[in-house]
């Protein structure tokens, strides 16, 4: 499947989502160049040793899997040339075809908020990804630029609702308090909000707005309900969590529930860990594993 930025305008970023889904399967794989993980694959802890790094992984997914996740701390890290590595590396990404969600985490308000949108979601942007995963802290609403902004360029957005960090268990559950949407939890609200949205395009099989749940979590604890999914226009679901830190992808459905068929399996450094020279069988073997769990 070609990136096409003309293409990407005619089809949502569900669409494309789901057109991976059938063609790739549900794996995702991190690009996360630790300094040990630079160590152990024999290159410098650098943002040469990083480029290098994120291009081998492209190179290896490419043909395979369908979607990868670079975290851009491991860049960031490394100042301009940093950024100047992670433009070559979601360069390779784009021309390998494959859909690219850059895990960078921003939250703000007002033009601050539309500025980290337009940095990454904008086309032709040297940073230009599919999605970008937010944080709605300061509420869903505080979001509505990047939002709307997706929409227009037929890009797509996770928002972080109930992450694997033991430290994250007390907000996250926490009970939201008045307006529409008291009594839910933090996590329930911001559930709710992201399918509120999707169900506003019911044309589409998935949705363009997703949300973070980690495969580690009794998702129930969060109030998160994903016994019955809406027949069309499912929430997409970003799921860390698998391999490395112990959630097994043959335990999707009982995860997820009718939620699934949405769900981006990623994995990062279970598949990582392997190395270069052997990166590409291990991600073949993983992309079976994700497809046949998905059925």
């Amino acid at each position: 499947m070609s990136h096409d930025p003309s293409a990407a305008t005619a089809l949502s970023f569900g669409d494309r989502l789901d057109a991976v889904f059938s063609a790739r399967g549900p794996l995702c794989v991190g690009i996360d160049p630790h300094a040990w993980l630079l160590t152990d694959w024999g290159l410098p802890d650098s943002a040469a040793g990083a480029e290098s790094f994120g291009r081998t992984v492209v190179e290896a997914c490419a043909g395979q899997a369908g979607i990868v996740k670079p975290q851009v701390a491991f860049y960031e890290r490394f100042g301009s040339a940093g950024y100047a590595a992670l433009e070559r590396v979601l360069a390779d990404a784009r021309a390998a075809g494959l859909l690219v969600i850059a895990d960078v985490k921003r939250g703000d308000l007002g033009t601050s908020a539309e500025a980290y949108g337009q940095a990454w979601l904008s086309g032709g942007s040297p940073l230009e990804v599919d999605a970008i995963t937010v944080n709605a802290y300061m509420g869903v609403g505080s979001l509505a630029a990047v939002i709307g902004q997706a929409e227009r360029e037929s890009k797509g957005l996770f928002l972080l609702a109930a992450t694997s960090n033991p430290e994250a268990e007390a907000i996250q559950q926490a009970v939201v308090a008045g307006g529409g949407q008291a009594g839910l939890t933090v996590a329930g609200a911001i559930f709710q909000d992201v399918a509120a949205r999707n169900a506003e395009h019911p044309a589409h099989t998935i949705g363009s707005l997703g949300v973070v749940l980690g495969a580690t979590l009794d998702l129930a604890a969060f109030g998160v309900d994903l016994a019955v999914a809406p027949a069309r226009a499912i929430t997409p679901i970003l799921a860390p969590g698998f391999g490395h830190q112990g959630a097994k992808v043959a335990d999707v459905r009982n995860l997820y529930g009718g939620y699934a068929q949405g769900v981006i399996v990623s994995e990062s450094r279970s598949v990582l860990s392997a190395g270069p020279r052997r990166i590409a069988e291990t991600i073949a073997r993983r992309v079976l594993e994700a497809g046949a769990a998905r059925g």
